[in-house]
């Protein structure tokens, strides 16, 4: 599958395609059971030409495995989703339940996300608002064994995936904005969602894809998620996640639109 969106926007990566599966490719990157990792590597490393994959087993991060779509991986957290609310906010070294959990996953904790865990990552203002966050997520439980990334290009024809997803600079990010709208006749068709990376790429596209106008999600406002990235990609960019759907939709809409216009020429030339 090829997108004619990105040859005109200039890409500087390919479009990786994320889709559910009962099997996995050959040779796709996939964490080790049991060890953190940053499913944006994998978004990352499809969009650079090489698969991967994650499960319920080897999704490297809680968050991640929210993200995913594997259920509600926060109550697996170290402690529990109580601590899971502190180390998001002002830190586990406040209250008793968090210094006792502590000291059982110091031994098995990095120094740096021990102390995340102890003093928090002030994410968030208080543990109750962190709560309130996770309510607000589309937490969802796929119906696929695996979570695959693949280059657009390396897509079968027997594959339908569930999102598209673009890295692209703010120049590329405006185009993108714009043509989501382009056929709508409203403008509130692409969505930035206060959460983390994957999510932006995994559960809230999955919900856009349930309804008659799915909208586009903008990523990487997570800004421990643009340290990853930034070692991969380089910095600058920002994700956008289209539901298939839309993707769709946008690549019909590129011919006749401002992509073929002045503007937009003045604007890349020279880049």
């Amino acid at each position: 599958m090829e997108s004619r969106i990105a040859d005109v926007i200039g890409l500087k990566t390919q479009p990786a395609a994320l889709l559910w599966a009962d099997n996995k490719p050959a040779h796709a990157t996939e964490f080790k059971p049991g060890n953190w990792a940053c499913i944006m590597w994998l978004a990352a490393g499809a969009a650079k030409g090489k698969a991967g994959v994650c499960s319920r087993d080897t999704f490297g991060c809680f968050g991640g495995g929210v993200g995913m779509g594997f259920g509600d991986q926060y109550e697996n957290f170290p402690g529990g989703k109580g601590c899971f609310r502190y180390f998001l906010s002002s830190g586990n070294d406040g209250w008793e339940t968090g210094r006792q959990a502590a000291e059982q996953v110091k031994p098995f904790m990095r120094k740096e996300a021990f102390d995340h865990f102890m003093h928090g990552e002030g994410y968030f203002k208080t543990p109750d608002l962190v709560q309130r966050y996770i309510d607000s997520l589309p937490i969802s439980d796929i119906p696929g064994k695996y979570v695959v990334f693949k280059p657009l290009g390396e897509l079968t024809d027997e594959e339908t995936p569930q999102s598209i997803i673009f890295f692209v600079d703010p120049d590329q990010l405006s185009a993108l904005v714009v043509l989501a709208n382009y056929g709508r006749g409203d403008n509130e068709n692409v969505i930035i969602p206060y959460a983390a990376g994957c999510q932006t790429i995994g559960i809230y596209p999955y919900r856009e894809a349930q309804s008659e106008r799915p909208r586009a999600v903008v990523g990487l406002t997570d800004l421990s998620a643009r340290v990853y990235v930034r070692k991969m990609l380089g910095g600058n960019l920002m994700s956008f996640a289209m539901p298939m759907a839309l993707f769709e939709e946008m690549e019909a809409n590129v011919e006749g639109s401002f992509l073929e216009r002045s503007v937009w020429r003045s604007l890349i030339s020279g880049r």
